[in-house]
C-alpha cells in the first residue's frame, strides 16, 4: 500500500478499496504512516466524503485498532452518551451520576477540547486529583463497582481514533460528517455499551450549521450502530447560545454541581434529563416520558445523583470536597465585566466566537501539544431574549493573562448581539431521530 496512491484516489474522488482503509489505519496506529500523509488523508476527506462501504470499513478499523471492551458480566443495561460537541455543553458530568441514580450503568469514554468547543476530560481535570487515564481493567471495575467510569481513551482502547482526533483538532479536518461519525462510533461501540444516546447540536456554535446535516449525521451514526447491533437514537438540540451560563472547565464543573443539587439553568437540567429519558427508554427502564421526567428531577432535588458523582469523584482520585467548596478548583486570578452598551434584548450570540474567546483564555487548544488553563473562562449573565439595559453586566472574564483577556473580550464585543425587540424563541430539543 502506497500512502500517496490513496491520497490521490481520495482527492479524486475515485473508490478506495475497504482493506487499503483497514491498512491505513493500523499502519497510522503503528507509527509507519507519518502525520502529514494522515493529514492530507483526512483533507481529501473532508472535500470528497466516504462511501457507506469506506465509512464502514474505516469505522470498523478504528474500533478494532485497539481493544474492544466486553462488559457482559456486569449486571444492569450499559447506555452512554454522546454530544457532537457545543459551547458550555457540561451534560456529561452531570448526565453519568444522574443516569446511575436510576439503575443504568454508564461506560464512558470521553475526548478532550476539539476545535471551538469544550472538551469532558478537560473539565474533569479541573477537578483536583480525578485521574483519566486508567487501564482498562480499572475501567470496568469502575463500571462494575460505582455504576460509570468517566476516562479517555488509552492505547488499549480505540487507539487509533485518539491519534487520527488530535490532528483533526489542528489540521480544520473537524467539519467532516464521515470523520465525525467514524470517530464518535469507533469509540463508543468499544466500550461495550448496550446502547447509545446521540446529542447532535445544530446552529452556529456547533459543527452542523442547519438541521440537514444533522439529520444526516445523526443517521449515519445510527446506520453504523445498526451494523453492530448497537441501538442508537439521536436528539437534534439547538447549539445557537451558549449551553447554560458557565464556559471553561472549573467554571462548567461548578455549575454541573448546581445543576446535580436541583439548581442549575433551566436550559442544562432540561437537556440532561431529557437525554437520560432517552437512555432509560433504550435500556428497557421506563419508555412514559413523564413518569422517567418526574424521577429523573427527583434524583437532582433529593441528593442521590450528587452522592453518585461524589463517589465518581472520589473512585478516580479526585477530591470530593469539592461538591461543597467549589473554591479548592482553580480559579482565575482576575475578573473583568463585559456591559451591555445600550438598553434593550439580547437577540442572539454567535457561539463559536464565544468558543474562540475561550481558547484566547487558554481553556482550550490552539496547537494539540498546548496546554489547558483550568482556571480561565467566561460567565455570561443573559440569555438570548432577556432584557438589558446599558451599563448591565453581560458576561464576567475569568482570566490570568492581560493580552489574552484583551484578544477574548474583542471577540465577545461583537459575538453577543443586542437589538431593540426580543427574537422570537428556538426549541432546546428541535428533533428526535430513530
Amino acid at each position: 500500500m502506497l500512502v500517496v496512491d490513496l491520497i490521490r484516489a481520495k482527492r479524486s474522488g475515485q473508490p478506495v478499496d475497504p482493506n487499503d482503509l483497514r491498512e491505513l489505519v493500523a499502519a497510522y496506529t503503528r507509527d509507519e504512516v507519518p502525520d502529514y500523509q494522515m493529514s492530507a488523508f483526512l483533507m481529501a476527506v473532508v472535500f470528497q466524503g466516504m462511501r457507506p462501504e469506506e465509512l464502514a470499513a474505516w469505522t470498523d478499523a478504528m474500533l478494532h485498532s485497539g481493544q474492544v471492551l466486553d462488559l457482559s458480566e456486569i449486571d444492569g443495561p450499559k447506555v452512554d452518551k454522546h454530544s457532537t460537541g457545543g459551547v458550555g455543553d457540561k451534560v456529561s458530568l452531570i448526565l453519568a451520576p444522574l443516569a446511575v441514580a436510576v439503575g443504568i450503568k454508564v461506560p464512558m469514554i470521553s475526548g478532550r477540547g476539539l476545535g471551538h468547543t469544550g472538551g469532558t476530560l478537560d473539565k474533569l481535570e479541573s477537578i483536583p486529583g480525578f485521574d483519566v487515564s486508567v487501564s482498562t481493567a480499572e475501567f470496568r471495575r469502575l463500571v462494575s463497582e460505582n455504576g460509570a467510569g468517566l476516562i479517555g481513551q488509552t492505547g488499549e482502547v480505540a487507539p487509533a481514533d485518539k491519534r487520527i482526533y488530535a490532528l483533526r483538532d489542528v489540521t480544520a479536518t473537524v467539519e467532516c460528517i464521515p470523520l465525525i461519525a467514524s470517530s464518535i462510533m469507533s469509540k463508543k461501540l468499544a466500550e461495550g455499551i448496550d446502547a447509545l444516546v446521540l446529542d447532535v447540536k445544530v446552529g452556529n456554535g456547533a459543527f452542523m450549521k442547519n438541521i440537514e446535516d444533522a439529520r444526516v449525521l445523526a443517521r449515519t451514526m445510527i446506520e453504523i450502530g445498526a451494523r453492530m447491533k448497537c441501538p442508537v437514537t439521536a436528539l437534534l438540540t439547538d447549539m445557537s447560545q451558549p449551553l447554560g451560563f458557565e464556559v471553561g472547565n472549573a467554571n462548567e464543573v461548578v455549575e454541573s454541581i448546581a445543576t446535580l443539587k436541583g439548581e442549575g439553568p433551566a436550559d442544562l437540567e432540561d437537556l440532561t434529563v431529557d437525554l437520560v429519558a432517552e437512555m432509560m427508554e433504550l435500556a428497557g427502564l421506563e419508555s412514559d416520558r413523564a413518569v422517567a421526567d418526574a424521577r429523573l428531577r427527583a434524583a437532582l432535588r433529593d441528593g442521590s445523583a450528587l452522592a453518585h458523582f461524589g463517589r465518581m469523584i472520589e473512585a478516580q482520585g479526585g477530591d470530593p470536597r469539592v461538591l461543597d467548596d467549589p473554591s479548592l478548583l482553580p480559579q482565575a486570578p482576575h475578573h473583568v465585566e463585559l456591559v451591555a452598551s445600550a438598553d434593550g434584548f439580547v437577540t442572539g450570540f454567535a457561539t463559536t466566537e464565544i468558543g474562540q474567546a475561550g481558547l484566547e483564555l487558554g481553556a482550550g487548544r490552539k496547537k494539540k501539544e498546548d496546554d489547558v488553563d483550568h482556571a480561565v473562562g467566561i460567565t455570561f449573565h443573559k440569555k438570548r431574549g432577556d432584557s438589558v439595559t446599558r451599563g448591565e453586566p453581560l458576561a464576567t472574564i475569568h482570566y490570568r493573562d492581560e493580552a489574552a483577556m484583551a484578544s477574548c473580550r474583542a471577540r465577545l464585543e461583537s459575538a453577543i448581539h443586542l437589538g431593540d425587540a426580543a427574537p422570537s424563541s428556538v426549541p432546546l430539543v428541535l428533533e428526535r431521530v430513530v
